[in-house]
């Protein structure tokens, strides 16, 4: 059994996780209240708690509507186009795609976990802000900021190709399975491939609280819930890319692989956050434009679920505000109170990196990250979206050219790869997508 401090914090984030979907929590928190007041509370007595907690539904009147299953996400779903069509230039909308994701990646990193502030006083100290490209080597950094060494590979000069990165490793994996496994590969399929490609040590919250299931032989969907408050975090929503690019002008196709991958790790809203956004993406590689990509998206999720509401949200706040920070304060008003790596505050830091760009990749993804926040997430994600709908030849020297067409991962045997490749192979993917 888990230690009782491991068991007591399992217990904590289970109950706002609980609080967030509905649930009413108050007797349990006065249960957890009661325990943790004596550092003495044994292992068994946190798990009693967690055992009690995995029971409650969300009460009669939570006015969200939040399925996991995939019937009965679809019934819930408004209408849309399920299937559109493959453009001429899908090589470039698909390099445009891969490039765009590592170079928003590379960008974020040097600033993972740090706030809109933080991230303000560091580019004020090197004398660029706002941000306009890779954050810089700095040899001395503002009191109280953590930041990068001068000699990191993420910041500038030093970039010589698309590091390591959890975002970069799922996009890479997700391409994988459809190459071994075919488009009707399951999530049992996407599991075993965790297990045999992926190291323990280098997944994180609801990801590692999975594959801590998967290794007690605890199958999805089962392995989303057991002992995982994270299930509606971002890491479902960062691993939709490969299935995405792989489906490009299939919504609907791109929404259901994203499904049974996020269905190993993750319920509703984590669900839904992988499904909108390899939506969104497979749209743009059709060559829809943005905002019609957006409903797209959202065509493929629960018309009442708290995702929806918020991608809603944003599409009014930046039609109304004149630059992103005006959108930035609505965005944290509402939904600042999630976790800093939840699917929702995330995804809508994303929409407002893309919608304010108007179009220009730089701007897309250095709003995306001067957001704060899971800063390299929303930096890829933003930067997959426009490297597709711009192509390849549309991206600027200034964020491709450094990575050097090389992206290196910690996926057994794809230690490292080009990215031109990478995207070839893709391609080929997508005719037999949609060949089947």
């Amino acid at each position: 059994m888990a230690t009782a401090e491991t068991l007591r914090k399992l217990c904590a984030d289970e109950l706002r996780q609980l609080d967030e979907e509905g649930c009413r929590v108050q007797a349990l928190q006065a249960e957890y209240d009661r325990l943790a007041e004596d550092p003495d509370t044994p292992p068994q007595a946190w798990r009693a708690l967690l055992d009690q907690a995995a029971k409650l539904q969300p009460a009669a009147d939570f006015p969200f509507e939040e399925p996991s299953k995939l019937e009965a996400i679809r019934a819930a779903r408004p209408d849309g186009p399920r299937r559109l069509h493959r453009p001429p230039d899908l090589q470039q909308r698909l390099l445009g795609a891969w490039l765009g994701r590592c170079a928003g990646c590379m960008l974020g990193k040097p600033v993972e976990g740090r706030s809109r502030d933080q991230i303000e006083a560091i580019l004020k100290a090197a004398g660029e802000y706002p941000l306009t490209d890779y954050f810089p080597a700095l040899p001395q950094v503002p009191d109280g900021v953590p930041y990068r060494p001068p000699t990191d590979p993420c910041l500038r000069p030093n970039i010589t190709h698309s590091v390591r990165d959890d975002d970069t490793d799922y996009t890479i994996l997700g391409l994988h399975i459809l190459e071994t496994h075919g488009p009707d590969f399951t999530s049992r399929q996407v599991a075993d491939t965790w297990l045999g490609r992926l190291p323990f040590h280098l997944v994180y919250t609801a990801e590692r609280a999975a594959y801590r299931n998967l290794v007690n032989e605890v199958w999805p969907p089962e392995s989303a819930r057991v002992d995982n408050p994270y299930r509606e975090w971002i890491g479902a929503q960062i691993r939709c890319d490969g299935f995405a690019y792989c489906a490009a002008g299939w919504p609907q196709k791109a929404a259901e692989f994203a499904f049974r991958d996020a269905a190993v790790s993750h319920v509703k809203n984590g669900i839904y956050g992988e499904m909108f956004f390899a939506a969104l993406i497979a749209a743009v590689l059709a060559g829809q434009e943005l905002e019609a990509a957006i409903a797209t998206g959202l065509s493929e999720i629960p018309a009442r679920c708290r995702l929806a509401e918020a991608v809603s949200d944003v599409l009014q706040w930046c039609a109304e505000d004149t630059d992103w920070p005006l959108t930035w304060d609505k965005i944290m008003a509402k939904y600042g109170h999630y976790h800093p790596v939840h699917t929702i505050n995330n995804a809508a830091l994303v929409l407002m990196g893309l919608l304010h760009a108007n179009g220009d990749f730089g701007r897309a993804i250095c709003i995306a990250v001067m957001g704060g926040l899971d800063t390299d997430c929303n930096g890829a994600t933003a930067g997959s979206v426009i490297g597709g709908l711009l192509g390849a030849d549309q991206l600027p020297d200034q964020w491709t050219a450094p990575l050097n067409d090389r992206l290196d991962s910690i996926i057994a045997g794809m230690g490292q790869n080009r990215i031109t490749d990478l995207a070839e192979r893709t391609a080929a993917m997508v005719e037999h997508v949609w060949s089947g």
